[in-house]
């Protein structure tokens, strides 16, 4: 397959893989697609430990680092030696309490030590983002991507500086087109059916008008989990898959067994999108968290990055409980299908194997 992604990255499919998991990363690269390490989570000490494995287990070929930095998010404007401080005190008493009612009345229990707390921000802002980015520069990266809107201009120029391509998410043409204006080299087209941070629009309606509106790679996103929706998108005009959802389920994944169980049993009704993870609206697993923030109980979501600060401690507790009706994930509508446990591997093949029986099938459609 030969599309200009794949003539950018020097890779045989253009199937990119973000997960936050480095084993799958580096099978989907060793496969010939390019996997995508999400460093959100990762402090810059342990992000050097995951870019320095796949440095390792990718045999050489490429890979992409994904970040956050969000185009606005409350506290850009502190300084980031008191950002943390500064946006904890500004979280209302009531809001903890709401949460702590909640955990209560599901039995979860506290987490077991102070050591266990602390991780309320990560790499949700443009301040403890760029650590981690220049943590993936100093890897023989291919691509970084920014996850929430179009990154600022000088990572775009420092990315470029280093021989690396960027790319950004984008819900709507108007998003696209200001991604293309800070330089950014492939954008990313993600439909509404899409896990995580998404917009409203469906992939089917998104991805030819972003097609139309750039004139760089444009790569489809959201709900693309088999070889008939990436020629679709193929078809749409994207010379490339973005894929998310799908690489939960792989034997290599480590995904929380509670929540992978649940994406095994899921349908594509089972997800919403919701405020309740991050303060932006985003996909995840539907259950009684995402109800109860919607309840006429809720104090309503804080803006972002203050409502993961609010809940992450109460997102571990929950993770390391048995409490299942609580435990939410980022996930797309693509769940409805995923019903089986496979091999990074496989799934990377059957997707190129069911491209290729999707244009067949078009070809006995379309033939004399």
């Amino acid at each position: 397959m030969r599309t200009r992604v794949t003539d950018m990255f020097g890779i045989e499919l253009p199937i990119f893989a973000f997960s936050h998991c480095r084993d799958v990363v580096a099978a989907v690269s060793r496969a010939g697609g390019m996997g995508v390490l999400g460093a959100l989570y990762f402090t810059p000490e342990e992000l050097e430990m995951e870019l320095k494995w796949i440095d390792d287990h990718v045999d050489g070929k490429p890979y992409g680092v994904d970040v956050v930095m969000p185009a606005s998010y409350e506290g850009a404007d502190f300084a980031p030696e008191e950002l943390v401080g500064r946006l904890q005190s500004m979280i209302p008493d009531g809001h903890r309490a709401f949460v702590e009612d909640l955990l209560a009345k599901h039995g979860v229990p506290p987490l077991s030590s102070d050591s266990d707390h602390g991780r309320v921000l990560l790499g949700w802002t443009d301040a403890t983002a760029r650590p981690q980015v220049e943590v993936a520069l100093r890897h023989p990266i291919a691509l970084l991507a920014n996850a929430l809107g179009p990154p600022p201009a000088d990572v775009v120029d420092l990315a470029h500086s280093h021989g690396v391509k960027v790319a950004a998410l984008a819900s709507t043409p108007r998003h696209a087109l200001k991604q293309v204006e800070v330089g950014v080299d492939v954008v990313v087209a993600q439909g509404t059916e899409a896990g995580g941070h998404t917009g409203e629009i469906s992939t089917m309606v998104l991805i030819p008008q972003v097609v139309d509106a750039v004139d760089v790679p444009v790569l489809a996103a959201g709900g693309i989990g088999n070889g008939r929706q990436m020629a679709a998108g193929m078809a749409l005009g994207a010379e490339g898959v973005w894929t998310g959802s799908i690489w939960l389920t792989v034997e290599e994944a480590d995904t929380p067994e509670m929540a992978r169980q649940r994406i095994l049993e899921a349908t594509s009704r089972d997800t919403v999108r919701s405020r309740s993870w991050t303060g932006k609206p985003a996909r995840l697993l539907k259950n009684e968290w995402t109800e109860a923030w919607e309840s006429e109980e809720s104090p309503g979501t804080l803006p972002m990055p203050m409502q993961f600060m609010l809940v992450s401690d109460a997102l571990r507790r929950i993770g390391r409980s048995d409490v299942s009706e609580l435990a939410t994930f980022p996930a797309g509508q693509i769940i409805g299908i995923m019903n089986q446990v496979r091999s990074t591997k496989d799934v990377v093949f059957g997707l190129v194997e069911e491209y290729a029986e999707a244009l067949e099938r078009l070809d006995r459609i379309t033939g004399d």
